[in-house]
């Protein structure tokens, strides 16, 4: 079917097409929407007996014949990669065919199939139901509302694609909206990114006065007004689902401030006032305000990596007592079905030697302990604020942004930036220590502006040393253990590393600075599969004993029972970062081909604190089994953690202390098994719910773990008596 082109256009049938059939199967009824880019008809499936929505791209009409052949190939990838997430997830709108409408002049315009949707817009939502009167949602209906969504995110990231265009206008609810049985779905993956990656189309289209823009200001990320922030990608939809969420607790009123683009680009980009909860007013814990304003950082490489991340942490802060999101359904309480452990997924690759206790738990992986705090924080809620000003564009309006105002990162709305997955390779580098990283930003809850007990002497902070870079062999191939396999070539850039472990003392000023959530006075791990539930129990109120914090004269030991995401925060806050498992490997391995962190000796009691008598003896007079063997018969002082540098023979070849013993260390990877293919600057996978921990701690009574190459995992939220961290910063470039 053909437009007439001699008739004018009818305000309420832009195309003229009302009454017609297009591709002699899809009967036009009623013009169902409008925007900037493209016309939405609703049209009956002749064949299906269905209905469904047409999306006519009409910015393409000032495109040229052959520009246009090439979008529409483009268009087909598009909409194939649509259906694929489509039919991963019901929450992403179904793509169904895609085609041509012929015009009379032989001109066309592209279009797509959709299956069409019951329901409302949460933008017209949120304001008819502001015009009502309606209170806004507390915490735990709004993420009842948009689990699905996230659910959709998920599927998409864990492909390595990015939405780009997350907003309200975006995500349409289906039924009862105050309802827990309402549904939500994701529109518009793709479309804009097929327009806005070609230069030549937007040039022809400036000189019609038109512009593309792949994102809406109001939910804009640093990167999208700036390419000087980096990349866009996962991080950047979950920057603007945080605004969702919170512009769903305001009853609608928008989270950035400002009305023009440049307004909004300040708002967004503004390191010193970001959009969080508390900041705007909003009554939620002070572990919710963090992980907001982890979401919320200017920085793309602070926030979470997708929003399967950011909603789990979320999930921990909203129902601390064990509730833990696992990719779909509604919040529901106690463990998840069992599976099987990484240990027994790669059978394999079964250790020879018994991992040591607690950190080596071979429990299930998805039974994140979400009570892994001295202190668990009550189910949030929120109470309703007074109304913005502000109201959600009308259905169809579309933002014309001027692009000269910013040079604009990333205008697209649909990324493929990595194959099949994300992958932390794939997301914006690292800031460098020398960026000013406030503590709001650095996912810290309303702590101040920026601590100053950090102070830089040369090219790192006075209390760490560079590891130099360079080529180096990680992991081993020795067949005594698995996990360390194989061997593969690594490159790294000079960095920095603490010297000492993060004591007690360094960790409790963040926390009277409010920038870190206190220690917890008892740990919280998994169980493993020989141990009955009331030993695990009894075990846990026993190595509480062992939890430094509060505990006089334990001020310079290294702070322990602190989950993955308190030893992030701590270093964030300071403007510092945990190290890689490739970095942690490298200063402890040196570039001298040494055998042991220390050297080619061996050592003894006097290297190093690892499970000798003492340990033997803490555990027989708790009531626990011995261990069957020792790392040395000498006594090195200490049951539990020693202080930090007690053993100066150990120092690495640039100056670290205590990378093997004491604690364990928490790294900033996700663990995995290794590849065998040389790696630059490598981070581990972008995703997973177990973090890479290294060097062995006080209850090590196996010589493996002495080896550089010797790595573990925990999960990302429990806090364990053995292990502990140090934190890591980029090499500050010369003035």
């Amino acid at each position: 079917m053909a437009m007439d082109d001699s008739l004018p256009e009818d305000d309420d049938d832009p195309l003229r097409i009302v009454g017609t059939t297009v591709a002699d199967k899809y009967a036009i009824e009623s013009v169902a929407g409008e925007g900037g880019f493209s016309i939405v008809y609703r049209a009956q499936h002749l064949i299906w007996k269905q209905p469904v929505a047409i999306k006519f791209f009409r910015v393409l009409e000032d495109a040229s014949p052959t520009m246009r052949e090439k979008l529409l190939e483009d268009f087909v990838q598009e909409g194939k990669l649509m259906s694929e997430l489509s039919s991963k997830s019901a929450a992403i709108v179904q793509a169904r065919d895609i085609g041509r409408l012929a015009r009379p002049d032989g001109g066309w315009l592209p279009y797509m199939v959709l299956e069409w949707l019951e329901g409302e817009p949460l933008d017209l939502l949120l304001a008819r139901e502001q015009d009502e009167g309606l209170p806004a949602r507390d915490l735990i209906a709004t993420m009842g509302l948009l689990d699905a969504v996230v659910v959709a995110l998920d599927v998409a990231h864990r492909r390595g694609v990015a939405h780009r265009d997350l907003k309200p206008a975006n995500i349409m609810i289906d039924g009862d909206p105050r309802s827990p049985e309402a549904s939500a779905k994701l529109l518009d993956f793709g479309i804009a990114k097929v327009m806005s990656d070609h230069e030549q189309l937007a040039q022809q289209l400036q000189k019609t006065g038109k512009e593309i823009t792949a994102f809406t200001p109001h939910h804009g990320a640093p990167e999208q007004f700036s390419r000087n922030y980096g990349a866009t990608g996962p991080w950047t939809d979950v920057y603007a689902l945080a605004l969702i969420l919170i512009e769903i607790l305001r009853g609608g009123a928008r989270a950035l401030e400002g009305d023009t683009f440049f307004e909004l680009g300040v708002s967004s980009c503004n390191p010193d006032r970001r959009p969080t909860p508390r900041t705007l007013g909003l009554a939620v814990t002070a572990e919710v305000e963090g992980v907001f304003a982890r979401a919320l950082a200017v920085e793309p490489s602070l926030r979470f990596a997708d929003a399967g991340a950011f909603w789990r942490a979320l999930h921990r802060g909203v129902f601390p007592h064990g509730d833990t999101w696992r990719g779909g359904g509604r919040h529901t309480t106690g463990d998840p079905p069992s599976v099987d452990s990484p240990e027994e997924a790669v059978a394999a690759s079964k250790p020879t030697v018994p991992f040591p206790d607690a950190v080596a738990s071979t429990a299930n992986p998805g039974a994140a302990a979400l009570s892994a705090t001295g202190d668990p924080a009550t189910a949030t809620t929120t109470s309703p604020v007074d109304r913005a000003t502000t109201r959600p564009r009308e259905r169809g309006s579309q933002w014309a942004v001027a692009a000269a105002l910013f040079t604009a990162g990333g205008v697209g709305a649909f990324a493929i930036f990595g194959g099949s997955g994300a992958t932390e390779a794939s997301a914006p580098s690292r800031p460098s220590a020398t960026a000013s990283v406030s503590a709001v930003a650095s996912g810290s809850a309303a702590a101040p502006s920026g601590p100053e007990s950090i102070t830089w002497a040369g090219p790192c902070p006075e209390r760490m040393k560079p590891v130099i870079g360079g080529a180096f062999e990680m992991g081993s191939n020795d067949p005594s253990f698995a996990l360390w396999k194989p061997a593969h070539e690594v490159k790294l850039d000079t960095f920095c590393l603490d010297v000492h472990e993060v004591t007690v003392a360094q960790y409790d000023t963040c926390v009277r600075e409010g920038g870190c959530r206190p220690a917890a006075a008892k740990p919280d791990f998994p169980r493993g599969k020989t141990t009955s539930p009331e030993d695990h129990a009894r075990e846990l109120n026993a190595y509480a004993e062992l939890c430094n914090a509060d505990k006089p004269g334990r001020e310079n030991h290294p702070v322990n029972c602190v989950d993955w995401y308190r030893a992030d925060t701590y270093c964030r806050y300071y403007g510092l970062r945990l190290p890689t498992e490739a970095e942690w490997e490298l200063a402890a391995r040196g570039t001298d081909g040494r055998v042991f962190p220390w050297g080619n000796d061996a050592g003894d009691h006097t290297y190093m604190n690892a499970g000798g008598p003492e340990w033997r003896d803490w555990r027989t007079e708790h009531g626990m089994t011995a261990p069957a063997r020792l790392m040395y018969e000498a006594a090195d002082g200490y049951a539990g953690t020693s202080p930090v540098g007690k053993f100066p023979r150990a120092q690495t070849q640039s100056g670290q202390l205590d990378m093997v013993g004491n604690v364990w260390e928490w790294t900033a990877d996700w663990y995995a098994l290794y590849d065998a293919e040389p790696e630059t600057n490598p981070k581990g996978p972008a995703v997973g719910d177990r973090k890479a921990i290294r060097g062995g701690g006080f209850n090590g009574v196996y010589e493996n773990w002495l080896n550089p190459a010797a790595r573990y995992h925990q999960l990302a939220t429990a806090s364990v008596h053995a292990i502990g961290f140090r934190c890591a910063a980029d090499v500050r470039e010369a003035n």
